[in-house]
């Protein structure tokens, strides 16, 4: 298997992954910092797993359906997240995390969030 397969995903994790990196600056700006870190820490973590999984497909790696599965759950926490605030930043962030959860879930054979019913997962 090669890993053109999976070029619409590395490349929407990989704009997901800038989006995340952007917001998590952004949100170090705003007056209320502190109500931010939850936010920041998600997009760090979620920016790190989209890198992480876009590589791994990249090299065809063993591992790459996982972590797909993995980064999916990884964007909807973040998204979860960003949605809490009105700022354009975290807007613009949990749109491309919804968009990559979705593409990670079709490469990786997962129903979407919408079709399994909405999202569950913890943060």
């Amino acid at each position: 298997m090669s890993h053109e397969r999976y070029s619409n995903c590395i490349e929407t994790c990989n704009l997901c992954a800038t989006a995340c990196e952007h917001c998590a600056d952004a949100c170090l700006e705003e007056d209320d910092v502190e109500n931010m870190v939850d936010c920041i820490r998600l997009d760090r973590d979620c920016a790190a797993i989209c890198r992480l999984a876009a590589a791994i497909m990249s090299r065809n790696g063993k591992f790459a359906q996982e972590l797909c599965r993995l980064c999916a759950t990884a964007c909807e926490a973040c998204a979860a997240e960003c949605e809490r605030h009105t700022y354009e930043h975290c807007r613009a962030c949990a749109a491309g995390c919804r968009g990559c959860a979705n593409e990670c879930r079709r490469m990786a054979g997962v129903p979407s969030a919408s079709e399994r019913g909405g999202f569950t997962a913890r943060a």
